[in-house]
């Protein structure tokens, strides 16, 4: 998915959860803040909590578990270009960084910020 500001190169790794309820949240969010599109619920989990999204040529599932507990140590982690500018448009909509780790040694620059659940969402770019 590409934005005028950054885009989506992949996905490192996936993890994401939510407790019943996280729709609404999890849509302006995801769907408002990070821009990434809804697709429709699977046929089979049509009836179920839960949303899905596009990010980059990927999809992330934020499931609903009936006993949630935030991801804080196995956490997702989205690739893309533009790092400085998303970290810019997340700071002009309020969004805190929580940890900014950029690794100029091992070719990383990312951060960390949490979701409206406690997740901890990690956005790196290599290069």
């Amino acid at each position: 998915m590409t934005h005028s500001i950054f885009t989506y190169t992949g996905i490192d790794h996936v993890q994401i959860a939510a407790p019943p309820g996280c729709e609404p949240e999890a849509r302006a969010f995801y769907g408002g803040i990070l821009m990434w599109e809804e697709l429709p619920k699977p046929e089979p989990l049509r009836g179920r909590g839960g949303i899905w999204f596009q990010c980059g040529a990927h999809q992330v599932h934020i499931g609903v578990q009936k006993d949630f507990v935030p991801a804080t140590k196995a956490h997702p982690a989205f690739l893309l270009s533009g790092l400085d500018r998303l970290r810019e448009y997340l700071t002009a909509h309020r969004v805190p960084i929580v940890e900014d780790d950029a690794r100029a040694e091992e070719g990383v620059n990312r951060f960390f910020l949490h979701d409206p659940f406690g997740n901890r969402l990690e956005f790196m770019e290599k290069g």
